[in-house]
């Protein structure tokens, strides 16, 4: 049985997990891989995780380039996090031609376009399967059980905490501020939470899919995010009187002129596959023109989880080492950006929601704004006042374009009878 020798760098939550199925499962994936998996050395600066998965002593270092520069070791696992330290562990081991597995999905969508250059001028391949869904294996899915297809779009939830967070408001009626005080004390969120509520997080991931569709990274700065901080329980409510469950969705679709690619908050149907997806789960449907739409459902983040998707990597490229197989890197448009198309383009149907003063023409005002940009108006919801407040109004609109739905909206904000600013959620079917 051929050995595969395996360096990790990075044994905090995820690190610890991966070095307990390389060394506990040990006997188990040599008989289901065929392959002698050895994990011949650990860096991390923090020796506490060595002593709670009992790694022996000499397996240890807390240089990470006594790892990288150890010519017997095949493959490099960077488990650090980050866009920094973490891309320079890469790029090293790249350029001493060894594979490489990374979770890394901010450093993948920040400068994924180099790191696959520097892989594919190694000849060596990275594998991160790791970095989008945790356990669920949506790349491998990607990468080969679709590859007969053009892929069409991509809607993801690809967020735990954000998902839990509007679960938990959904069927609890709580209010934001404390779903994620109680989020925050489970462990489901970080005490920052900015990257996951503001939308970031699932940014990154969905630009990871993305790639594998169109073989080219999206910049960053051009994927319109939202987060979920400006979802009340009033828009809960209603979106469950209107018969729609609010997502926080990563989406891309694909078209000849570039890629619609976006983060925010969405309605959608009840019926939506999309709306069973609850608390820390993440679901994923992808179209493709021959398939169809597939749906990919589990847990996304977690040590075991993660750790399974990680060690999955490693037994792709452990074959492809043994076996000598050739590198394959998609190497379409020499590694550039795919154009973006601007949210401004995008038509969908959209939620309003905005406070008006209790006055006689005070909704035919905001009408005859939205008839002025095309906007066609499906259905109104205005509630009860209580004495002295403005009144709480809804409409749902027709298919409409962004950049008209945005003046409209800054039009009506100038009116005299709206108090407040008026605020939207898109929506998908």
């Amino acid at each position: 049985m051929q050995k595969v020798h395996i360096g990790l760098i990075g044994c905090g939550t995820v690190g610890t997990g991966v070095a307990k199925v390389l060394l506990e499962k040990k006997d188990w994936l040599s008989k289901t891989t065929g392959l002698e998996l050895v994990l011949k050395r650990i860096a991390d600066k923090n020796t506490r995780r060595r002593k709670e998965v009992n790694i022996p002593r000499t397996l240890w270092t807390n240089n990470a380039y006594e790892l990288i520069n150890d010519p017997a070791i095949d493959i490099v696992i960077e488990l650090v996090g980050g866009t920094t330290i973490a891309k320079e562990f890469i790029d090293a081991a790249l350029k001493k031609g060894k594979y490489v597995v990374t979770a890394n999905k901010a450093l993948l969508a920040e400068h994924g376009q180099k790191i696959m250059a520097l892989a594919s001028a190694s000849n060596v391949e990275v594998g991160f399967e790791a970095s989008v869904g945790g356990g669920i294996p949506i790349i491998h899915a990607m990468k080969t059980g679709l590859a007969a297809n053009k892929i069409q779009s991509i809607f993801g939830i690809l967020n735990g905490t954000t998902n839990y967070i509007l679960t938990k408001m959904t069927d609890e009626g709580m209010d934001y501020n404390d779903v994620l005080k109680q989020a925050q004390e489970l462990g489901y969120a970080e005490a920052d939470p900015t990257l996951d509520v503001g939308g970031h997080d699932a940014a990154h991931k969905i630009n990871v899919l993305s790639y594998l569709s169109t073989q080219s990274w999206v910049n960053m700065k051009d994927i319109h995010v939202e987060g979920v901080t400006e979802i009340t329980s009033q828009d809960i409510q209603y979106a469950t009187e209107l018969g729609y469950v609010i997502k926080l969705l990563a989406i891309a679709k694909f078209m000849e002129k570039g890629v619609d690619i976006r983060v925010h908050p969405t309605m959608l149907p009840k019926d939506n596959l999309l709306t069973s997806v609850n608390g820390v789960f993440n679901g994923i449907l992808v179209t493709g023109d021959v398939v169809g739409t597939t749906m990919y459902y589990g847990r996304g983040a977690g040590m075991m989880p993660t750790a399974s998707a990680v060690v999955s990597d490693v037994i792709q490229l452990g074959r492809k080492i043994v076996e000598r197989g050739p590198v394959r890197i998609p190497s379409a448009r020499a590694y550039g950006y795919v154009p973006v198309i601007p949210i401004s383009e995008i038509v969908c149907k959209y939620y309003l929601r905005m406070s008006l003063v209790d006055r006689p023409g005070a909704i035919a005002a905001v009408s005859n704004i939205l008839g002025r940009h095309k906007i066609s108006i499906a259905s109104v919801i205005q509630k009860a006042r209580k004495a002295g407040d403005a009144v709480p109004v809804v409409m749902m609109t027709h298919e409409a374009n962004e950049a008209s739905i945005q003046r409209a909206l800054r039009d009506i904000d100038r009116l005299s009878v709206v108090k407040g600013k008026s605020f939207l959620i898109r929506v998908e079917s």
